[in-house]
């Protein structure tokens, strides 16, 4: 008997919704079905407006927005089950992780904030659904992030290879996994993935963002300019620690340069090799031993950013397609992995990772 979940991500690229039908049969990791729904122009531009920092909206607004996310979560579900000619019975839970709209896990009150409403999910698609993981996490103290690197523990681990998993996409994060288990895993985010290359292409050019990169290898890198971007303490903070887009954002870039002294072109050049070093320096700051990167996320598409990461490592860099689970799979797959630890009782954080006291069960759970 197949043992099945679903897991549900929309990121901090604020593109649109990842689903991932998994199979945990014989606590095996088997991707069953997969399915995608871009966000409508008019829902994506009202979640960036927001989600910017500190944007004031209308409590209407925002409990439309939660419901409306709902139902979108609850379609791409009933979607991938009728691609996978699989009844909804036969799925024990879904793992929703919400759409960040504010993740702030350094205020004087912690807290990290979701939509998507998950009584929306199990009630139109009859299916458990567990939500709201990152908030238990922060109750312990923790940041509530990052929580993938649990999966990446699960899934990557090798006993005869020091390796870091990097995950692109809106902010990048990485997960140190050293050979010999049980040794501490450490993970944190590192900064900027892709947010502030695709808001900067969406100011210019008015595109998602810069495909291939493009657009940032017409450039010319300003290693000045990246200089005083890595003055940011965030770069120099030890972990644990995690960050969003409503930090690393335009307003953030332009404290440190005026626009009109340099090329666009030039600084979405600069924007990428910044996230690419700041990547580089954290794995060489925090994980020296690396024997191997397996990249996924949204970033593996930037081929322009995959050839900086190389440059700047001293060690091969691949997508986890080489090792089992296709980049852009990767993180929906993780609730849906996520999901099957709470609904067994067993924890979903890596405090070591968090920050957290205690390792905790993550979330709540939305009967079917």
């Amino acid at each position: 008997m197949p043992e099945l979940y679903i897991g549900l991500m929309s990121g901090t690229s604020l593109d649109g919704i990842d689903a991932a039908l998994v199979d945990f049969k014989d606590n095996k990791v088997r991707l069953v079905e997969f399915e995608y729904l871009p966000f409508p122009d008019e829902i994506q531009n009202t979640i960036q407006r927001i989600s910017k920092s500190d944007t004031l909206i209308s409590l209407k607004e925002y409990g439309a927005m939660d419901t409306q996310l709902g139902y979108l979560f609850a379609d791409i579900v009933n979607t991938l089950l009728a691609k996978a000619n699989i009844p909804a019975s036969s799925v024990d839970a879904i793992g929703s992780h919400g759409l960040t709209i504010y993740h702030a896990p350094e205020i004087k009150f912690p807290f990290s904030l979701q939509i998507g409403d998950p009584n929306i999910i199990a009630e139109k698609t009859g299916i458990t659904t567990v939500a709201d993981f990152r908030r238990r996490d922060i109750a312990a103290k923790g940041q509530g992030a990052p929580l993938v690197p649990a999966f990446h523990r699960a899934v990557f681990h090798h006993p005869n290879e020091h390796r870091c998993i990097v995950n692109i996409g809106g902010i990048a994060n990485i997960t140190v996994l050293p050979k010999h288990q049980p040794a501490e895993v450490i993970g944190f985010d590192t900064g900027p993935g892709n947010t502030l290359m695709d808001l900067w292409i969406k100011q210019h050019q008015n595109l998602g963002y810069d495909k291939n990169g493009t657009w940032a290898r017409t450039g010319e890198i300003n290693h000045d300019l990246v200089a005083l971007f890595k003055q940011d303490p965030y770069f120099n903070a030890a972990p644990p620690k995690s960050t969003g887009k409503e930090y690393f954002s335009l307003s953030w870039a332009y404290q440190h340069f005026d626009a009109s002294d340099y090329k666009a072109e030039d600084i979405q050049a600069s924007l990428c090799f910044l996230t690419a070093i700041t990547i580089c320096d954290a794995i060489k700051k925090h994980a020296p031993a690396t024997e191997r990167i397996l990249i996924c996320g949204g970033g593996i598409h930037n081929d322009y950013l995959l050839e900086l990461i190389q440059q700047n490592i001293g060690c091969p860099v691949e997508s986890t397609e080489r090792h089992g689970l296709h980049p852009d799979h990767v993180e929906a797959m993780a609730f849906a992995w996520l999901a099957r630890q709470t609904m067994n009782n067993l924890p979903g954080n890596l405090k070591e990772v968090t920050g957290a006291v205690n390792s905790v069960i993550l979330g709540g759970i939305y009967q079917g």
